[in-house]
């Protein structure tokens, strides 16, 4: 008996789930794939600049570090401290600009200020940097504002056709509607699950990127400080620290004498 029964349930067709996502996205046809591409591309725009730029972002508060700890300001000039920075970085851009706008000030055959050229020339590298990091910003912003409505947009569309098997059935079974309708709440929750990363992202990247602009701001301002004092302002930088000195090799031990008796 007990054999009979283990036959006959191994025997049974597992029922089959006809309402899960890929039934249910193919049930709305080529609309519902399409919007739903747009969300995936959407997510995956967003996650790319969200990436490229904290790397920018670390890059150059990495840089900075050489700023802060005073080996710059150690330099005799800022030619010299210049060369100890990186390359293609953009503290060094605020200086090589700086360095150039000096260098074609003493071209000039009109009364412009030296202060007033050198000021414009740092503040149009300083928007040249800032425009540079925010650069896929709008992308996120545009994501964040519109893919909520894009998933409604399925959403719509979803309602639309449980309502016509609906009409065309009769009667509101669930097998008429349960396709059209989960199509709508997949598309409703893609759209929100790309929406709010992409506003989050958005918010942190601005964020960090002010701060990225004091930090070019307050550097710009020490830069035309010391040009136009001819090196003798700088910002208070602490000491380099001393090697310490080496120890003395330890004296080699004297033989001992044997004593006469």
């Amino acid at each position: 008996m007990l054999i009979d029964i283990l036959a006959a349930a191994a025997g049974e067709a597992t029922p089959q789930n006809k309402f899960g996502f890929l039934e249910a996205m193919e049930q709305g046809g080529m609309i519902a794939w399409t919007i739903f591409g747009v969300l995936v591309i959407m997510s995956v725009g967003s996650f790319y600049i969200l990436i490229t730029k904290l790397f920018e972002q670390n890059k150059i508060f990495s840089q900075f570090k050489s700023i802060r700890s005073g080996a710059f300001w150690r330099a005799s000039s800022l030619k010299e401290g210049s060369a100890k920075l990186e390359k293609n970085s953009a503290w060094r851009q605020l200086v090589d600009d700086a360095l150039a706008a000096e260098e074609q000030h003493t071209k000039m055959t009109d009364s412009l200020e030296a202060h007033d050229w050198l000021h414009g020339s740092l503040a149009r590298s300083e928007a040249s940097i800032n425009s540079k990091l925010a650069g896929g910003l709008p992308f996120l912003a545009t994501v964040g504002a519109t893919a909520p409505f894009v998933g409604l947009l399925g959403t719509v569309i979803g309602i639309y056709r449980a309502l016509i098997n609906i009409g065309l059935a009769g009667s509101a079974s669930i097998d008429k509607v349960a396709g059209p309708v989960g199509e709508a709440l997949i598309m409703t929750a893609i759209g929100l699950l790309v929406a709010v990363p992409a506003v989050l992202a958005y918010n942190w990247l601005q964020g960090r990127n002010k701060k990225i602009a004091e930090l070019l701001s307050g550097f710009s301002t020490d830069i035309l400080a010391n040009i136009a004092s001819r090196g003798s302002v700088k910002p208070a930088v602490t000491a380099a620290p001393a090697k310490p000195a080496p120890k003395p090799a330890p004296a080699a031990a004297k033989p001992a004498t044997a004593t006469k008796a």
